[in-house]
């Protein structure tokens, strides 16, 4: 009796389609997770920011005027200012209330 070894063009077939359907799920929430990640880093480099307007206040006995008073300044932001993750924009200058408004900014 004859027996052959390997894999049929069914058996081949039907792996392809499995791995089809699997990279078909994976791929959407695998790129979905990088956008939440840049969306996440841009709310951390906000908070980063009013620290620093704080930290600025503790030196200087006052708050900024604008926001370019603190990103422009090496002894804040040595590597200079952080610009958002998501769409490679430096943040707003405008204050409001003395912070850096997170709803001003959106992606």
């Amino acid at each position: 009796m004859y027996k052959r070894k390997g894999v049929t063009l069914i058996e081949l077939l039907i792996v392809v389609l499995i791995l089809a359907a699997l990279s078909a799920i994976a791929i959407p929430r695998i790129s979905k997770s990088a956008t939440n990640a840049k969306a996440k880093a841009c709310d951390t480099n906000i908070n980063i920011l009013n620290s620093s307007i704080e930290l600025y206040n503790a030196d200087e006995d006052g708050y900024p005027t604008d926001l370019t008073t603190i990103t422009g300044s090496t002894v804040y932001f040595p590597d200079g200012a952080p610009k958002c993750p998501v769409n490679d924009a430096v943040y707003t200058a405008t204050l409001v209330n003395n912070r850096v408004d997170p709803t001003g900014h959106s992606h």
